[in-house]
């Protein structure tokens, strides 16, 4: 298939209109529209088992989930991403269409194609959001989950999960076996 071009340069509601027809899902960074890449199968399945397991706990606290194909606005002056996975709990998310404004928690599963923007640019722009309160990174080639949880003012703590371990997120007051996150997920191996 020819990718269809699209403009380098657009304004925030030209993305809006033009997003949403297009065959492939676009993140808007201050005006540059950026093709998003497709994931792998261990990718896929860490992200579906993430939303199993914690899917009832965030329905039964009036929250709204969802992932990979529904994107943040991150803030109003031209940043709206993708995440793997989203939670809000806010009013003002619960009959979304469009975007989520409100996110508590966010979720990215790691691949080597984006860790390092999920890592750096994502992170650095999602901790200005005021009601986000935890941010994950669950690694898709090893068992490893990297947690940031925001503390007073500006301070974030992390906390690293690893085989054996018991993933916390006090976001939705969810507690499960990292086992559970990589069940049926195939590493490749070299």
């Amino acid at each position: 298939m020819i990718a269809t071009p699209h403009p380098q340069k657009m304004s925030i509601e030209e993305y809006l209109e033009w997003e949403p027809r297009q065959e492939t899902r676009y993140e808007y960074v201050y005006g540059e529209v950026l093709a998003m890449t497709g994931g792998t199968i261990p990718h896929n399945d860490i992200a579906i088992n993430l939303l199993t397991l914690v899917r009832s706990q965030v329905r039964a606290r009036g929250c709204r989930i969802n992932m990979a194909d529904v994107k943040v606005q991150v803030n109003a002056s031209g940043l709206y991403y993708y995440p793997d996975l989203i939670v809000s709990c806010d009013a003002r998310d619960l009959n979304a269409r469009k975007f989520i404004q409100y996110p508590k928690l966010i979720v990215e599963v790691l691949s080597p194609s984006t860790e390092s923007k999920d890592r750096g640019d994502k992170f650095t722009a999602y901790r200005n959001m005021p009601t986000l309160q935890e941010y994950v990174l669950v690694d898709s080639e090893k068992v490893s989950v990297e947690c940031y949880r925001r503390g007073e003012g500006r301070m974030w703590f992390y906390t690293p999960y690893t085989t054996g371990d018991i993933l916390t997120l006090e976001s939705i007051a969810w507690e499960g076996a990292i086992a559970l996150l990589y069940e049926d997920v195939q590493f490749f191996s070299e």
